[in-house]
């Protein structure tokens, strides 16, 4: 029996048996009760902080009630540091877990969307990393689990799980010492929750200036028709089906999906993953959106078109309804 066999075979039914019980003690795992027990490790209370942190993360317990509690618990300097090592800790182990114990199967088998997203995934190495980091299009707990399945080297997830995960990591401990505070108290109570809101803004608002890198440059309507008369790019068109045959009409050669429906149906995009794709829809607002998705696919050359179909319309081309 070969080594990897061996660690898979002690691997499965422990995890098996630990996601097992996470699920039914889930209740009992509260801000309140974790605080009590970490409290009683005494000078040790830091290293079992971090530990338990990882096995949250392992588990698919909620991190965010031990990552606020970290903020409550140590302050916001000291609790983003144990916070950010036991997140990273947790990360590390699932990606390791999750390549050992299935990588291989499932790169052999995996088909469609599945296929699609590891072939994305390896495409841009660490960046991906970084863009699911900053930008939570996928849970942080299964996300671990699902780039372990990818070729990605373990150093560049680590080191750019680190580094990505940081402002989060910030804006949440000191959203948890901020509400220990208000519970206690304490002085410049206003001063500090508003700069917990201010840093929870600024996470919040993290997505559009991400999608406004990947999304690449925005094109305008001449570069559009120019491109469409050459055949040169998918035109793909981001509206409600019923806005596409609407008021405004469409492009002759667009091909409709609506952003809400786009996560379901990338594999009808699968070709154009490595060709020039253009987005358009009423304006460009849900088109910065369908973008962010894309680029999450691993799709590589992404266009939005500057003021959709109404400047479309205000240019005077030709519409179909």
């Amino acid at each position: 029996m070969n080594n990897n066999r061996l660690i898979r075979l002690l691997l499965a039914p422990g995890l098996i048996v630990g996601v097992t019980l996470a699920i039914v003690y889930r209740d009992q795992f509260d801000a309140a009760a974790l605080e009590a027990w970490i409290s009683d490790a005494g000078v040790l209370a830091p290293i079992v902080f971090i530990l338990v942190y990882a096995l949250v993360t392992v588990l698919f317990l909620p991190g965010s009630v031990i990552t606020l509690a970290g903020g409550a618990m140590f302050g916001p300097v000291l609790g983003t540091l144990l916070n950010l090592s036991g997140a990273i800790l947790g990360a590390a182990l699932a990606f390791l877990i999750s390549r050992y114990l299935a990588s291989d199967w499932i790169a052999d088998k995996a088909g469609g969307r599945v296929k699609q997203l590891i072939n994305g995934v390896e495409g841009e190495g660490w960046r991906f990393v970084a863009f699911v980091r900053l930008v939570p299009l996928f849970p942080f707990n299964l996300l671990n689990y699902a780039l372990g399945l990818t070729k990605i080297r373990f150093l560049h997830y680590l080191i750019a799980t680190g580094i990505f995960m940081l402002p989060g990591a910030i804006a949440y401990t000191w959203f948890g010492y901020a509400g220990r505070e208000a519970i206690g108290g304490g002085e410049g109570l206003i001063q500090k929750v508003l700069i917990a809101f201010a840093l929870l803004a600024v996470v919040a608002f993290l997505p559009r200036i991400i999608g406004n890198i990947r999304r690449g440059p925005t094109i305008d309507i001449p570069e559009l028709k120019r491109r469409i008369d050459s055949n040169s790019a998918l035109v793909l068109d981001v509206r409600t089906a019923e806005d596409f045959i609407g008021e405004q009409g469409h492009i002759e050669s667009a091909l409709n999906i609506a952003v809400e429906e786009l996560p379901d149906r990338m594999n009808e995009l699968s070709e154009y993953i490595e060709r020039p794709v253009v987005i358009v829809c009423r304006t460009d607002k849900r088109s910065a959106k369908a973008a962010l998705l894309l680029a999450a696919q691993g799709f590589h050359d992404i266009h939005v078109v500057r003021g959709g179909m109404t400047s479309w319309r205000e240019s005077n081309l030709p519409v179909i309804h």
